[in-house]
């Protein structure tokens, strides 16, 4: 399924403003991933700290404030949490995610 806005080559939104929650579920499901209310809330939380801070957060400093451990994080997305979150969210790629 091709994504409805335009994304960089990993498919991060080019236009941050382009992101709704059906995009977030779209995106996902090209990375087939069926999302869920637990994963939207990550979102939304990543989206809201993002604004606040003005930079995407670190997984250990997010998975704190969720209350959980960054090992359930990557039980959840199996790879790379913080890079999927922002993806999905319409977020810029988390530094130091290669």
């Amino acid at each position: 399924m091709a994504v409805s806005v335009p994304v960089d080559g990993e498919g991060f939104l080019v236009n941050r403003d382009d992101w709704n929650e059906d995009l977030a579920r779209e995106l996902a499901a090209d990375d087939e991933f069926e999302m869920d209310d637990q994963v939207m809330g990550f979102i939304h939380e990543a989206r809201a700290m993002y604004d606040n801070d003005g930079v995407v957060p670190p997984i250990r400093i997010f998975a704190k404030k969720q209350g959980v451990s960054t090992k359930e994080l990557y039980g959840i997305f199996k790879k790379g949490p913080m890079k999927l979150i922002c993806k999905w969210g319409g977020l810029p790629k988390p530094t130091g995610c290669v």
